[in-house]
């Protein structure tokens, strides 16, 4: 998942910005969510230091503030370096200041025309989407849900388990942030996620390289998250 950051000090242009990105959310479906829109850049940095996920951050260059645009990209850099920076600017002429601060812009949105800039914000996400998934196949062993055409990218270290939902031919994926039910078969799963998911359970497989530990007498399963599942009799020996 991708979070979206705004940082704009024209409230009237902020709410503008953050309708647009909260549309094409829900419109393109895409696996995004806004977490923070701000007029201080020292709020948004702070928010930063502690997120965990890449971020796509549209930021105003002429913040009234001490710290501009620029400065602030850079200081995001430093906790978010694979970051998709978009520089929102009535003045197309400052975007050489890119190479002076060396923050590697991924584009430029121009206030001056609204409805432009609309469309825009919209491609942005759209390919910060793209750039994201590519360098997330490139990087990790991910696995890839489809939900009525949304696709969904989840690394296999952030997978915990799986469970067989009460909904038929339905399973739920437990993963680091998130729980996803969608259409699946255990066996199907079992068969194709490779020897990190071991089958513990007729209802359950599990990653084992995220078992914190088990429980013989009471035959469950502790994963680092907190979460738990069961293990089966017949499974407890081998796994």
């Amino acid at each position: 998942m991708l979070d979206i950051f705004v940082c704009e000090d024209n409230a009237a242009q902020r709410r503008s910005i953050v309708q647009t990105i909260q549309n094409t959310v829900l419109i393109e479906e895409l696996d995004m969510q806004l977490v923070l829109d701000t007029e201080n850049p020292y709020v948004l940095l702070n928010k930063v230091k502690t997120n965990q996920n890449t971020g796509v951050y549209f930021l105003d260059i002429e913040l009234d503030s001490d710290m501009n645009g620029m400065k602030l990209a850079q200081q995001i850099r430093l906790f978010d370096p694979r970051g998709f920076i978009i520089f929102i600017t009535a003045h197309s002429e400052l975007s050489y200041m890119t190479f002076q601060y060396k923050v590697e812009a991924m584009d430029f949105v121009l206030k001056d025309c609204p409805a432009e800039a609309k469309v825009k914000i919209r491609e942005c996400m759209l390919n910060a989407m793209e750039r994201y998934t590519l360098q997330t196949n490139k990087t990790h062993k991910v696995y890839t849900v489809d939900i009525g055409g949304r696709k969904i990218s989840i690394d296999y270290d952030d997978i915990f388990f799986f469970e067989t939902s009460s909904n038929i031919h339905k399973v739920i994926l437990h993963a680091k942030d998130r729980q996803i039910e969608f259409s699946a078969t255990m066996k199907e799963l079992a068969s194709t996620l490779g020897s990190n998911f071991v089958r513990c359970h007729r209802s359950f497989l599990a990653n084992k390289n995220n078992i914190k530990e088990m429980d013989s007498q009471k035959r469950i399963i502790y994963f680092t998250n907190g979460e738990t599942c069961l293990i089966s009799t017949r499974m407890m020996k081998g796994l």
